[in-house]
């Protein structure tokens, strides 16, 4: 993983790299994240953040971890479970989309979904892609800094990228986030 940080003051860019490496480190995030840049200049006040991430694996669908069968007298979703590795996030989903009344779990092999709100049968189960992104946008509202409340995000496939300040962003600014991102890919 590279951390490269722009700054017009070495120490300053110092310390952000020192900031930055620390937060993906306590938040297990080194090994997920391939390059990192920061242009900073408090002078205009601008702080440019991009992280390129790695490619996670596919996500899980309903279809892959279970068979569905809905009765057709009463209209509940009937769930046979043949890989139980995401039943709790299966679960979960459920509860989220469903509520958390409709859904009980007869067995350990069996959901039930009385009366479905929605169709579940191309329901996403659990997406790595999206929780890694969870966790780097975590990171780096923990490395901007304190006050920077003006945001645009130009994230872009597993590039995700900030423009940070307290005052009205400028065009420049995005321009030279769209540099950034451009060099990342």
């Amino acid at each position: 993983m590279g951390i490269n940080v722009e700054c017009y003051d070495p120490r300053g860019a110092e310390v952000y790299e020192i900031i930055a490496r620390q937060v993906l480190q306590n938040l297990q995030l080194a090994r997920a994240v391939d390059d990192l840049k920061i242009w900073v200049d408090p002078r205009e006040p601008v702080f440019i953040i991009a992280v390129k991430t790695q490619r996670t694996s596919e996500p899980i669908y309903l279809e892959d971890m279970a068979e569905m069968e809905v009765d057709k007298a009463t209209g509940a979703v009937h769930l046979r479970i043949r890989d139980e590795t995401y039943l709790p996030q299966l679960l979960e989903r459920l509860w989220e989309t469903q509520g958390r009344g409709r859904v009980r779990q007869p067995s350990r092999f069996e959901v039930v979904v009385e009366d479905p709100i929605s169709d579940i049968s191309e329901m996403t189960v659990h997406d790595p892609s999206m929780n890694l992104r969870k966790r780097v946008y975590d990171a780096i509202f923990r490395i901007i800094p304190e006050g920077f409340r003006v945001i645009r995000d130009l994230s872009e496939d597993n590039i995700i990228a900030l423009v940070c300040t307290d005052e009205v962003l400028r065009d420049e600014w995005i321009l030279k986030a769209r540099e950034i991102i451009d060099d990342m890919r």
